[in-house]
Formats: C-alpha cells, structure tokens, sequence
C-alpha cells in the first residue's frame, strides 16, 4: 500500500520512544510505500487535497533514522492510507485537517477517523461515561470552577484542549492560586478550562491502556517523579511494565464498540486507579513501551486492523 504520514518533522523524533517512527518502521518491513509531509504542507487545490512532503525510508540508527527523497507535491487520494499523527494543541490548525482529510473519503482510510477525531477530541469523549471518570467540570466561569473547588476541595485544573501533561496543576484545599492561574489561562486563551477531583492513586501511577480497533491489546504504567503530580512521559514519568486489571477490562468493554464504530483504530486511554480520565485519539503514544514490556507487536496488530479495512 502507499502510505501518508502527517505529522510533525520525522528528523526530530526519539526512534525508541515515537510510536509514528514505530508504525512507519512496521509498515515498511510489511512492504508498504511511506510519504511523509507536515501539517503545515497539506491543503486544497480546486477539489484535490494534496501535500508537499517526500518519500522516505526508515532504519532504526539514531540521527540517521529517516532518508527523504526529492521534495514533491501529491495528491492524497493517490494513497491507500493518510495516518493523522501530528501532535496537539487541538487548535483550529488540527481542526481545520480534519476538515480536509474528511474529503478523501472513502477511496482513501485516514487514521485515525478524522471526522470523530474532531469530535471526540481527548477530555470530551470521557463525558459520554460519567459513571467511569472521576467528578469532572469544564467551564470558563470563574465562579462555576470555584464552586467544584469548594466541594472537592483537591482538584486537577488544566487547558481542556492541552497535551502532555503541559498546564497541569493539582489545588490542594491549603491552596489560594486559583484566581491567579484562571487570570492566567484566559489571558492567553478563549477556551474553557477543565477541572477534576485529584486522584491519589496517580501516585501509584497513570496506566496507559492501548487499544486496536476497540480491543484491548496492553498497558503500561507511568509513575510521576519525585515531586511530580503529573505522570506523562514528555515531563519526566517512568514507564513500568503492569497488566490489565478486571477493572480496565470493564472499561475498554464499555468504551471499545464506540471507538471500533467510529474510526478510531489506535487508542490509547489513561486509567488512574478505578477512574477513566482521557482517552486519546489525536496522536496517542505508548506502543514501543508496551511492545518492550510484553514482547508483543503491537505495531503489526495496528496494520493488521488497517490491512483488513483495505481489502
């Protein structure tokens, strides 16, 4: 098959960490084409939507782990495949992608499903299961947020449209920031904030849970560091090897037909304790952890489901 990866510069990534460089690396060994081109590079040409990007090579050699060819214009129906992987924020920029990548359907598979990519974005789609998240608000109102201080008293305040745990901050009951981080947040931004009830358990770790085509396929734990409430890898957390707990299970079971219905064929979910906090399917990460902890290839699981709809 031929192969469009939108995403941020390939040059830059971590090969032992990115799960792009992964899928890239698992679609070339399966004998598939790969083009690479920034989100900057994709647009609209009278009816066509194309891309400025170059053809490339992978091999697993830090700083030698990307060959590009000729820089050329594509149009992407030409492709069998277009991976939507470029990082957050979850601006009108990523909307607007998704918007354009809408238009190659159905000769050409997006991944993940553009259209409910938008509209499941990574702290929304959690509000359809309020039964398995902990007490959540999302409000501009400066009072509405005050109010959940005041019953919850230990909180998480974060940009609702944020990523890798960037503007993360718990409120103990002793704190008297708020106003001062809500001046802060609205100074900069028009989009509403999202609050939710601290879990102690995050000390104990942050569980990723991979999900391919609704299926559980594994979990890694990620334990903040000393000092840290925030557990995300891009801050200093640690990655762990753990299972599946009866508990994820019930939670991927609840949440898995929905993400198998819309499009969304790599998922990944963040669990802290019994509680289902965000689930990820603009650019989610984690597979060359799990693929390490578990010996299993995740990556060809992915291919796999994408193969299947391309038959």
């Amino acid at each position: 098959m031929k192969i469009a990866f939108q995403m941020d510069p390939i040059g830059d990534v971590n090969i032992d960490a990115d799960s792009s460089f992964r899928l890239a690396e698992e679609a070339q060994a399966r004998g598939h084409t790969l083009f690479f081109y920034g989100p900057d590079q994709l647009a609209y040409q009278e009816g066509r939507i194309t891309a400025r990007g170059h053809d490339f090579t992978v091999q697993r050699v830090q700083g030698d782990h990307a060959e590009l060819g000729p820089l050329k214009e594509v149009d992407l129906a030409d492709f069998d495949v277009v991976w939507l992987r470029q990082d957050p924020p979850f601006d009108m920029h990523y909307i607007t992608s998704t918007h354009l990548l809408d238009r190659l359907a159905p000769g050409t598979l997006v991944v993940n499903d553009p259209f409910w990519v938008r509209n499941y974005p990574e702290k929304l789609l959690v509000l359809d299961f309020p039964d398995l998240t902990p007490p959540t608000t999302i409000a501009r109102d400066l009072d509405t947020i005050r109010a959940f201080k005041a019953k919850h008293n230990d909180m998480i305040l974060k940009p609702l449209y944020g990523n890798g745990g960037a503007g993360v901050f718990r409120l103990t009951p002793e704190d008297r920031n708020l106003s001062s981080l809500y001046e802060l947040f609205t100074g900069f931004s028009r989009e509403p904030l999202i609050c939710q009830k601290f879990l102690p358990d995050v000390s104990n770790g942050d569980k990723r849970v991979i999900l391919v085509d609704g299926e559980p396929v594994g979990a890694i734990n990620r334990v903040p560091a000393a000092g840290e409430t925030r557990s995300n890898m891009h801050v200093g957390g640690r990655p762990e090897k753990i299972g599946l707990t009866e508990r994820d299970l019930e939670i991927c079971a609840r949440i898995g037909p929905l993400l198998k219905e819309k499009g969304q064929i790599f998922v990944g979910i963040d669990v802290i304790g019994d509680y289902l906090t965000e689930i990820n399917v603009t650019s989610p990460t984690g597979i060359q952890e799990l693929e390490r902890f578990d010996g299993v290839n995740i990556a060809a699981k992915i291919w796999e489901a994408i193969e299947a709809k391309r038959v």
